[in-house]
């Protein structure tokens, strides 16, 4: 007689079918209310979305150039007003009379619209460039009524990259501007020197009819010389490398050098200053420490000079506003 299937083999499949369900339920993906992480990414994808669709903003609003003569560029498009320059007067500048004469008759051509050249001021350290650039801008608008006025902007050299976009600010205004650059220069692998060369010349919108550029260095061709040498070790055609970068200076249309003052160049500049600030004092004497001064500096330049009107001012208690 055949057995009956007990009730424990029969029932076996049926509990395995009863619990496939359940595990099924457990495999189901979590819905975002559930996974946290999940409604952290909605809710930033949702925020993007807002701000695509939102009205692009306009950049920073054109400075007034009205409430200054001179503004400082900033990276972020914005021109802050100086409201005094810290600068030396032009006829304390000694031993560079060449170099300011030049200076002045380029300056005042652009100022009255003419036809004048970019320039680059470079050579000894100390000798005036930057105090002639500023001495030079303060000359021109000496006799000018405010609305003839040139605007003097400096731009430091770490901010060369943002150059076009100030010509951008500066292109549709009335006034006239010298943009200046304080010690330019390029080292290593920078290539920030490309966005000048496209301002000064060559670019399709080139340098804007009311903006000439002034820049001091103490290298003529602003890079250093283990820098060229390198490129002329390394590239496949050395001459197109170097070529390319030395072309730099050649942009701008003036070359001013200024070098190392004599002797005698230096103590007129000592005088000079001390008869400006009413510094009293025997002149041998004046002399011997002017030189001494010198001496422990290892140099003698117009900053030399003015360092040591400085310590002797203060010694005297003289204060050095102009009498």
């Amino acid at each position: 007689m055949p057995r009956k299937p007990s009730k424990t083999t029969a029932s076996k499949p049926a509990k395995r079918l009863a619990k496939k369900p359940a595990r099924v339920a457990a495999k189901r993906p979590t819905t975002a209310a559930s996974d946290p992480s999940q409604a952290r990414i909605v809710r930033a994808l949702e925020t993007i979305a807002a701000h695509l669709s939102a009205p692009t903003q306009s950049g920073p609003a054109p400075e007034s150039f009205d409430r200054a003569d001179a503004f400082v560029w900033h990276p972020d498009g914005r021109l802050s007003a100086v409201p005094r320059v810290s600068r030396v007067e032009l006829f304390l500048l000694k031993g560079i009379d060449r170099m300011r004469d030049i200076l002045i008759e380029n300056t005042e051509r652009f100022a009255g619209g003419l036809p004048a050249n970019n320039a680059l001021l470079w050579g000894a350290r100390g000798m005036g460039k930057s105090s002639l650039v500023k001495a030079a801008h303060a000359s021109i608008n000496a006799d000018r009524k405010p609305a003839d006025k040139l605007k003097l902007i400096e731009i430091h050299r770490e901010d060369i990259e943002t150059l076009p976009a100030l010509m951008e600010q500066l292109r549709d205004s009335a006034y006239r501007f010298i943009v200046f650059c304080d010690d330019l220069s390029f080292d290593g692998n920078d290539a920030s020197y490309k966005s000048l060369k496209a301002v000064l010349e060559g670019g399709i919108e080139g340098r804007p009819e009311n903006v000439i550029l002034y820049a001091t260095s103490n290298r003529r061709h602003l890079l250093a010389r283990d820098m060229i040498e390198n490129e002329r070790s390394t590239a496949i055609n050395p001459g197109e490398a170097v070529e390319e970068k030395v072309s730099l200076s050649d942009r701008f249309g003036l070359w001013l050098g200024f070098h190392r003052c004599s002797q005698d160049e230096y103590l007129a500049m000592v005088r000079g200053y001390c008869g400006h600030f009413g510094i009293e004092m025997d002149d041998e004497a004046l002399e011997r420490e002017a030189l001494e001064w010198s001496t422990t500096r290892g140099s003698r330049s117009g900053r030399v000079a003015w360092q040591f009107v400085q310590e002797l001012a203060g010694r005297l208690g003289v204060r050095l506003t102009a009498t």
